[in-house]
């Protein structure tokens, strides 16, 4: 396996972060058509955990934090090429570990993740209830 480096000081572009979000297969529940939407989500997130092959972005994590008693993972996603390596996994804990230990991580998972998370030890959780945003 290539050597996967994890970061969380990288600023990534828009563009770094539609690119990675297709090629995760993400990029169809994001509005990727939408640069300057997707600039505002990276600006206003508080945490971002990048995974990088050489100078390629392959993973990201994108978070929203209080610090002390919630983190929202709202986007996480890997290349499929480099997939079923624990790279996802990697992204989670260290995403955990910027948020804090006091907090409850919290993430909604895609349709076609929603047997991954059990799988790394995330505990499903029945009650959960949304607004859904305009269509993009």
């Amino acid at each position: 396996m290539e050597n996967i480096v994890y970061r969380s000081d990288a600023k990534i572009t828009p563009s770094q972060f539609i690119d990675v979000m297709r090629r995760s297969t993400l990029g169809e529940r994001r509005p990727v058509k939408d640069e300057l939407r997707i600039a505002k989500m990276l600006e206003h997130g508080n945490i971002l955990i990048t995974a990088w092959s050489g100078d390629l972005l392959i993973g990201v994590s994108r978070a929203l934090s209080d610090f002390s008693f919630c983190c929202y993972l709202s986007d996480l996603a890997v290349d499929e090429k480099f997939q079923h390596k624990g790279i996802g996994k990697r992204l989670i804990d260290e995403t955990h570990i910027i948020s804090g230990s006091d907090t409850t991580l919290i993430l909604l998972a895609a349709p076609a993740a929603v047997s991954y998370y059990p799988k790394i030890g995330m505990q499903k959780f029945e009650h959960c209830f949304i607004i859904n945003r305009r269509p993009y």
